[in-house]
C-alpha cells in the first residue's frame, strides 16, 4: 500500500469521498469491505456492550456509580467530539493510513481496557479507545465509497450496514453469554475479543488497498475538535456529579468552564473556513428539528440501555444472559421494519412518520415505568421494550431521510456526520445526567446502598426500581418532545 497526492480534490470538505479507480482492484474490493465491517463492528459493539457488563465491572473492580458512568462516557466523549475530524484526517493523510492508525490505537486501548487493574485505569483506556474509534469508523464507509463505483456501491453499503448491524446486535449477546458462563471477571474478554478482529482488519487493508490517495494542504479543524472534547467532557463530568452537594462549587465551576468551551466552539465554527460542524446548516428548520429529535430519542434509548442491566442484574438478581433479551426487540424490529418505514417516509414525508414513531416510543417507556414495580421481566419489561423497539424502527430511517433532504448540495456527507455525532452526544449526556438522577431518586427512596450496587433486601430493590422508573419517565418525556419537534419542525415533503 503506497501513498500518493494525485487524487482529485473535492470542491468542499463536506463532500463524501467518491470512487477512485486505482484505490484498489476489483478483485480486492471484498477485502476492503470486510475490513470496514470488522472495524465498524468493533466500534459499535464497544459503544453498546458496556451496559451489560457494568454490574460485573463494578463488582470486579469495586467501581462507584460515578466511575461506572465514566467507563461508558469516556469512550463517548472522544468519539462524539472527534468523529467528524476523523473523517477530515482520512481525506488529508489517506483513508487507509488513518483507518489503520485508528484500528491500531483501538487495539492497544482494548488491550489496556482488558488488563485495567483499577476503575480509573479503565476510564483512561476508554478515553483513548474513543479516539481510535473516531479515526476508524468514518474511514470504514469512506473506503467503501472510494473502492466501489456508483453502480455497485449501494449493494456494498447495504452489505456493510447489514453485517455491522448484525454484529452490533450480537455484541450484548456475546457479552451476556461470557458473563453468565464464566463469572464477573469475564468482562475483560469483551475487550480482548477486539484483538483478533482488529488484526484481521489491518491485514485485509494492507492486502486490499493499492493507492491510498490524500489531499495536501487542506486544513483540519483541530481547535474545534479540542474545544468540543473539553466542553463535552467538562459538562458530562458536571452532570454526573450534580448530586454531590459537598463539592457543589467545584461542580458548578466545572460546568461553567465546559459551557464557555462549547460557546467558544460555536464562535470558532462560525469564523473558521473549514468548520467540522458548520453552524449555518442549523438555519434550516428541518435540519435543526431532525437533529433535535435525534438527540432526544437517543438520549432516552441510551439511558434505558445503560441503567436497565443495573436494575435487572444487580437489583433483581437476574443473569446477564437473561437480561440481553430485553435488547432483542430493538434489534429485531429495527432490522425487519426500518426499510419499510424509510419507504413510507419517502412517500408521506419523514415528519409524520417520525412523530408517530416517537409517540410509540414514549408509550413504550410509560408502560416500562409502570411495570417496573412488579419486577416481572418476561411479561412486563420485555413487552414494554417491544413497544419501544417498534417505535424506534419507525424513526431511524426517516430521521436520516429528513437530515439528507435538508442538506444543501455537496453537504450530505457532513450532514450525516453531524447527525451521527449528535446521536452519540445524546447518549453521552443521558448517561451522565441520569447518573445523578438515579442517585438522587435512590436516596429519596431511602436506599441503603447505591444504585446499581449488588445488595440484599427489599428496601434496596425497591429504591432501585423507583430510581429506574424516574429515569424511564424522563425518557418518555424526551420522546414526546421529539414527536412535537418532528410534527411541527420537519417539513412534510
Amino acid at each position: 500500500m503506497r501513498s500518493t497526492d494525485t487524487a482529485p480534490r473535492a470542491t468542499s470538505t463536506a463532500a463524501r469521498p467518491v470512487f477512485v479507480p486505482d484505490f484498489c482492484t476489483e478483485h480486492h474490493r471484498p477485502l476492503v469491505l470486510m475490513a470496514a465491517v470488522l472495524a465498524s463492528s468493533m466500534g459499535f459493539i464497544d459503544g453498546t456492550v458496556v451496559g451489560i457488563a457494568i454490574p460485573a465491572i463494578r463488582g470486579s473492580l469495586g467501581a462507584t456509580l460515578d466511575q461506572a458512568t465514566w467507563i461508558n462516557n469516556a469512550y463517548m466523549v472522544t468519539l462524539s467530539a472527534l468523529i467528524l475530524t476523523g473523517g477530515a484526517f482520512g481525506d488529508r493523510f489517506g483513508l487507509a493510513r488513518v483507518f489503520g492508525l485508528g484500528v491500531g490505537l483501538f487495539l492497544l486501548t482494548s488491550l489496556a481496557s482488558a488488563l485495567a487493574p483499577t476503575p480509573d485505569a479503565l476510564i483512561l483506556a476508554r478515553l483513548a479507545q474513543g479516539a481510535g474509534a473516531a479515526l476508524m469508523i468514518p474511514g470504514a464507509l469512506a473506503m467503501i465509497s472510494r473502492a466501489y463505483p456508483r453502480n455497485v456501491r449501494g449493494t456494498a453499503i447495504g452489505i456493510w450496514a447489514a453485517a455491522s448491524g448484525l454484529t452490533t446486535a450480537a455484541g450484548p449477546l456475546i457479552g451476556g453469554l461470557l458473563l453468565s458462563t464464566f463469572g464477573q471477571d469475564a468482562w475483560r474478554w469483551i475487550f480482548a475479543i477486539n484483538l483478533p478482529l482488529g488484526l484481521i482488519a489491518l491485514l485485509l487493508i494492507r492486502r486490499g488497498v493499492a493507492n491510498d490517495h490524500r489531499r495536501s494542504g487542506e486544513p483540519i479543524d483541530l481547535l474545534g475538535a479540542a474545544l468540543a472534547v473539553a466542553g463535552l467532557g467538562l459538562l458530562a463530568w458536571t452532570l454526573t456529579h450534580l448530586e454531590a452537594s459537598n463539592d457543589i462549587r467545584v461542580t458548578l465551576a466545572t460546568g461553567l468552564t465546559g459551557t464557555v468551551a462549547l460557546t467558544l466552539f460555536v464562535l470558532h465554527e462560525r469564523r473558521t473556513t473549514h468548520p467540522m460542524m458548520p453552524p449555518g446548516m442549523f438555519a434550516n428548520p428541518t435540519f435543526s428539528a431532525a437533529n433535535l429529535a435525534t438527540f432526544l430519542l437517543y438520549f432516552g434509548m441510551s439511558a434505558i440501555l445503560f441503567f436497565l442491566p443495573m436494575l435487572t442484574v444487580a437489583g433483581w438478581g437476574m443473569s446477564e444472559f437473561k437480561t440481553i433479551f430485553a435488547f432483542g426487540p430493538l434489534s429485531v424490529f429495527i432490522a425487519l421494519l426500518s426499510t419499510r418505514f424509510g419507504r413510507l417516509a419517502d412517500r408521506r414525508g419523514p415528519g409524520p412518520v417520525i412523530a408517530v414513531g416517537a409517540c410509540v416510543v414514549a408509550l413504550g417507556y410509560a408502560v416500562l415505568a409502570l411495570v417496573v414495580d412488579g419486577r416481572d421481566f418476561w411479561y412486563g419489561v420485555l413487552p414494554a421494550m417491544g413497544v419501544v423497539g417498534f417505535g424506534m424502527s419507525m424513526v431511524i430511517a426517516p430521521l436520516s431521510t429528513a437530515v439528507m433532504v435538508a442538506a444543501h448540495d455537496g453537504q450530505s456527507g457532513i450532514a450525516s456526520g453531524i447527525n451521527n455525532a449528535i446521536s452519540r452526544i445524546g447518549g453521552l449526556v443521558a448517561v451522565a445526567a441520569m447518573s445523578s438522577v438515579a442517585t438522587i431518586a435512590y436516596n429519596l427512596s431511602d436506599g441503603p446502598a447505591t444504585f446499581g450496587e449488588r445488595a440484599p433486601g427489599d428496601l434496596h430493590i425497591g429504591a432501585m426500581g423507583n430510581a429506574f422508573a424516574t429515569i424511564v419517565w424522563i425518557a418518555a418525556a424526551m420522546a414526546a418532545i421529539a414527536a412535537l419537534a418532528a410534527a411541527f419542525g420537519i417539513r412534510r415533503r
